[in-house]
């Protein structure tokens, strides 16, 4: 495939003659100002306002092991958080954000004017063939690598250097470790899923690699949108009787915050009486090494003194404090989002008594029944394949075939049915939008079962909606590019060289969305069983938090 830098003509014979009527250098930065001017507005947008919004969790670390107590005054809390935007991590994490959401915006706006023919086509090409190269070394490479990096900190390795100057050689190579296998499942994803061998050898890498996040994207949307289609109506239709018969109060409320304050100054305590147990025995090893030498003697003092630093109190204190520190930051996370469901559903609860509230209830019920029609659907097209290997529910859905007739009506030569699939993966993503509420409630309700799953949801939760965003922009535009008449869709066929097989993205897409659904509705069900409403769950953490 040519860079934007090479000519198109470059591949059957170098002396091809140059177009006449090819745009100018100044032509073509002046067909590509739109472009530059919609990354730089949402890349500026995602980055003062997106970003500290869904980094609200790293407020509380400035990077220097800094902490407040939760009684600290407005104007230090500000202080303290700004100096925390200044870390590294925190300034590499908004950068890769702010660029994967504007480049996912431009490759849409990109594909908008491949099909409206208002840009100029010299223009289109330079535009994708940067944009989509650029999107797939963020998502392959940048942002997996510094979500590992997190969920290794996560565990308690630090990637600084040590008081002597040396590289954390263990940190590092876990984080080395850990990419590896993630590249090689990523790569290894085209022979379990059965891509064509032919076709990505003689596409290169880029369309190996655009293969690959087509299918990931595919999957992760079938996941998400299951995962909604279940949450929706359980939030909805479900759960409205339980929470008229006990609704969350104002006592409840502070409760959970009193519950928060005293998690927050427990936590508090612990990490300075640890940064004090360091200090310490940093101090004490610095002199021993200051005096080591002074002979054998002092060799030998060094290492006894080692020996016995080994076995020591503070060392075993350190080891405690440590584990503590772990346990009740876990716990901080569950009731900081605790206390987030319980105002919401405090809010609704007041929302709903109003007429207006009532009528804009309305919308949602709607919602949860398509919800419910959809999973129904699905399951009888699914079961239906076994006779007609042809039908899915996106060639059988009312829906999805009006908005089909209404695009070929718009163009006669389009195909209905794959409109209809198109079409079908875009709800997907709306379905995921309307319903984020009620997914966020059936999260929350998951992490209590793992609760480390939601600090390490919290700390990245910016770089996961920057990546898939821009799998759903990349995994829609693939199926995109089979539903353009040639002359459309030739520039983006150029630049998206991936394909994926209409009959595999249905039972793919189909697959995975039942999947999702039967897990969440399992999950759901198990919690109502065994588990207690949100603001009863108190008794039993605030014990958690008195044995800590």
């Amino acid at each position: 495939m040519p860079w934007f830098w090479s000519s198109a003509s470059c591949d059957d014979s170098a002396c091809a003659a140059v177009d006449p009527n090819a745009p100018s250098t100044v032509g073509l930065l002046f067909s590509l100002l739109p472009f530059l001017l919609t990354f730089a507005a949402v890349a500026a947008f995602a980055n003062q306002t997106i970003f500290p919004k869904l980094a609200r969790v790293h407020d509380a670390h400035d990077g220097e092991d800094h902490y407040l107590p939760s009684h600290a005054p407005p104007s230090l809390r500000q202080a303290h958080a700004e100096h925390g935007q200044k870390s590294a991590r925190r300034r590499v994490a908004a950068a890769v954000f702010s660029v994967t959401i504007a480049l996912a915006t431009v490759l849409g706006e990109l594909i908008l004017s491949e099909i409206s023919d208002l840009v100029s086509r010299r223009a289109r090409e330079v535009g994708l063939r940067v944009t989509v190269p650029t999107l797939l070394v963020l998502l392959v490479g940048v942002i997996p690598f510094l979500e590992i990096q997190s969920v290794v900190s996560g565990a308690g390795w630090k990637f600084q250097r040590n008081n002597k100057g040396r590289i954390p050689r263990f940190a590092w190579g876990v984080q080395m470790l850990v990419f590896g296998g993630w590249v090689f499942a990523f790569w290894s994803l085209g022979g379990l899923v059965g891509l064509d061998k032919t076709a990505t050898a003689g596409g290169g890498v880029l369309r190996a690699c655009l293969e690959r996040i087509g299918v990931i994207g595919i999957s992760l949307m079938a996941m998400l949108s299951g995962f909604a289609a279940v949450s929706s109506p359980w939030h909805t239709l479900g759960a409205v009787s339980e929470r008229r018969k006990r609704p969350v109060t104002e006592a409840d409320v502070s409760r959970k915050e009193a519950g928060l304050d005293a998690t927050n100054e427990m936590l508090l305590t612990k990490r300075h009486r640890l940064q004090a147990l360091e200090r310490k025995a940093a101090e004490a090893q610095s002199g021993g090494s200051s005096s080591s030498g002074a002979g054998s003697g002092g060799f030998m003092g060094k290492m006894l003194g080692a020996v016995r630093g080994m076995g020591g109190g503070d060392e075993a204190e350190m080891r405690a404090l440590r584990l503590e520190i772990t346990g009740l930051e876990t716990m901080e996370a569950n009731l900081h989002s605790s206390l987030g469901v319980m105002r919401s559903r405090r809010a609704a609860d007041a929302r709903a008594a109003t007429t207006i509230g009532k009528v804009l209830a309305v919308p949602h019920y709607v919602f949860s029944l398509y919800c419910l029609y959809r999973i129904l659907a699905t399951t009888l097209a699914t079961l239906r394949r076994a006779y007609y290997p042809s039908s899915s529910f996106s060639s059988s859905d009312p829906i999805n075939r009006f908005l089909g007739l209404l695009a070929r009506h718009w163009d006669p030569s389009l195909d209905q049915i794959a409109w209809a699939r198109q079409i079908s993966f875009l709800l997907s993503g709306v379905m995921l939008a309307a319903s984020a509420n009620s997914v966020l409630q059936t999260f929350h309700l998951f992490s209590k079962w793992m609760p480390g799953l939601l600090y390490q949801a919290q700390a990245n939760l910016a770089l996961m909606i920057g990546q898939i965003t821009a799998v759903y922009v990349i995994s829609a535009a693939l199926l995109l590019r089979s539903n353009l008449p040639r002359e459309m869709g030739s520039a983006v066929g150029d630049a998206l060289a991936g394909a994926l097989e209409p009959r595999f993205v249905d039972w793919w897409f189909e697959g995975w969305f039942l999947a999702s659904c039967g897990v969440t509705g399992l999950g759901v069900w198990i919690s109502r069983r065994i588990g207690r409403e949100e603001w009863d769950e108190f008794g039993a953490e605030e014990m958690g938090a008195k044995r800590m």
